[in-house]
Formats: C-alpha cells, sequence, structure tokens
C-alpha cells in the first residue's frame, strides 16, 4: 500500500526495488563492497559504495565511472520492477538507496569533470525521483 503523504494523483505509483538480502548481510559480516561486487554485479548498492570510496580517496574518473555502472544497474532494476522513465522512486524504501546513492555520486563526479549537462540533468532526475533524496544522502555521507 503506498504511503498517502507521497501519493501522486497525476502520475505512476513509487518504484520499489526488491532488498539486496544477501548483499546486505555480506556488508553487514564485513565483506568490502569491492569482494562482494564480483558476485552481485547488478547491486546500485555496491557501486554506489565504491564511487563514494574512490571520491573520498581523490580517485574522481574512477568515482565517476563506478557512479556510472551502478545507475545504469539501477535503471536495469527500475525498468524490470515496473519503472516507466518517470515516477517516484522514494529514498524511504531502503531497497531504492543504492540507485539514488549512485545517481548523486554521478552526479557529482559529473560535475567535478565538468561535463556539460550532466550535473544538472542528474540533479533534476534525483529531485524527481525523491525531493528529499539529496539531503538524506548528504547527511548519510556527512
Amino acid at each position: 500500500m503506498s504511503n498517502p503523504l507521497h501519493a501522486n494523483l497525476l502520475g505512476p505509483e513509487p518504484t520499489r526495488l526488491p532488498a539486496e538480502t544477501e548483499v546486505l548481510r555480506g556488508l553487514a559480516l564485513g565483506e568490502s563492497a569491492e569482494e562482494l561486487v564480483e558476485d552481485y554485479p547488478q547491486s546500485s548498492l555496491l557501486w554506489a559504495i565504491l564511487a563514494d570510496e574512490a571520491w573520498a580517496q581523490g580517485r574522481t574518473i574512477e568515482s565517476y565511472a563506478y557512479a556510472r555502472v551502478g545507475y545504469h544497474r539501477g535503471l536495469d532494476a527500475l525498468r524490470k520492477n515496473g519503472w516507466r522513465g518517470a515516477g517516484p522512486v522514494l529514498w524511504e524504501h531502503e531497497p531504492n538507496r543504492g540507485f539514488l546513492r549512485s545517481l548523486y555520486a554521478l552526479g557529482r563526479a559529473a560535475a567535478a569533470i565538468r561535463e556539460p549537462g550532466e550535473p544538472e540533468r542528474i540533479d533534476e532526475f534525483l529531485t524527481s525521483s525523491d525531493p528529499s533524496a539529496k539531503a538524506a544522502i548528504e547527511a548519510l555521507l556527512g
């Protein structure tokens, strides 16, 4: 059942990606994203973590590449779960966070390399997916 606070009477229902139980279990057991991505390359969350780790180490191009993969894996997952190119992808639904984090990381890296138009397009996509996502991601990353 959808949350009435997020009801979109003019558009599609929010897309809810399935939980990545094995990925979360591996992370909780202390496995690195780099180790896990070999077994779960479809996980946007793992690619987002790799993008954030690379970014924190000043490896902008690697961060961009990881984020780009996470973004595309996330688009694949969204489409597989009924998303048709528009509609909410809410941060409050935890399995959506890997895609949203990848999207944020891609915009951040695209801005750093001065990719024309891409940071603005990504910011618009992130905001249209969930207006609260950017602040939530920035709080998470500290």
